[in-house]
């Protein structure tokens, strides 16, 4: 399975490397019990508008391993928040996602990330969060998403988003275990010595 997460300048470095930590150890981890050259559970693409490297907020440059319009099919699309404010109305973006919402089985964000969802049409008339202080940015957004607090994500069936950075890792090995099972999750979390929490 397909996994992109999408990068931009000023995207927040834990929110993207969270989740592709997350997927590549269950990668990893899953690998562990397939016959030798078997291809991997989860192939992570870091997806931008082009293959520019970006510089994240925090000041690291990354580099793209695909663009908007040359990716591989997806079985999940990732969206990080950050500093989300040059890429709101960019035409581009808004149609990727929302392609993305048609083509995809999993559609998540992190934090802000679910700006630039809600920005594409996509939350109309779901419940999602969004880091506690940008639940007002959201509302204000698009009043039609049924803003959610106090929550660490949300799961609507095809669309997930999250709160904070913790919350986007806890949300990725939910994410797992909706893709694949509840053991590789928790041995995945396991593995990261991370103390997942599963319920939101």
């Amino acid at each position: 399975m397909n996994i992109g997460i999408l990068v931009f300048d000023d995207v927040e470095l834990l929110d993207m490397a969270g989740p592709y930590e997350v997927f590549t150890t269950a990668a990893r981890v899953h690998g562990r019990s397939q016959p030798a050259g078997a291809a991997p559970l989860f192939t992570v693409t870091a997806i931008a508008r082009s293959l520019a490297p970006v510089r994240a907020r925090a000041g690291l440059h990354l580099q793209p391993d695909a663009t908007l319009g040359e990716h591989p099919p997806l079985a999940c699309a990732l969206v990080p928040g950050g500093v989300v404010d040059a890429e709101l109305g960019r035409p581009e973006l808004r149609d990727w996602i929302a392609a993305q919402r048609r083509s995809t089985r999993l559609l998540a964000s992190v934090c802000t990330g679910a700006l630039l969802l809600a920005d594409a049409g996509v939350l109309d008339g779901l419940a999602a969060t969004t880091h506690w202080e940008d639940l007002d940015a959201l509302r204000a957004l698009r009043p039609a998403v049924q803003v959610r607090d106090g929550v660490r994500w949300v799961d609507t069936g095809e669309v997930v988003t999250s709160s904070g950075i913790s919350a986007g890792m806890d949300m990725s090995l939910h994410l797992v275990q909706r893709l694949h099972d509840r053991e590789l999750a928790l041995r995945t979390a396991r593995q990261m010595d991370y103390d997942w929490k599963e319920t939101p």
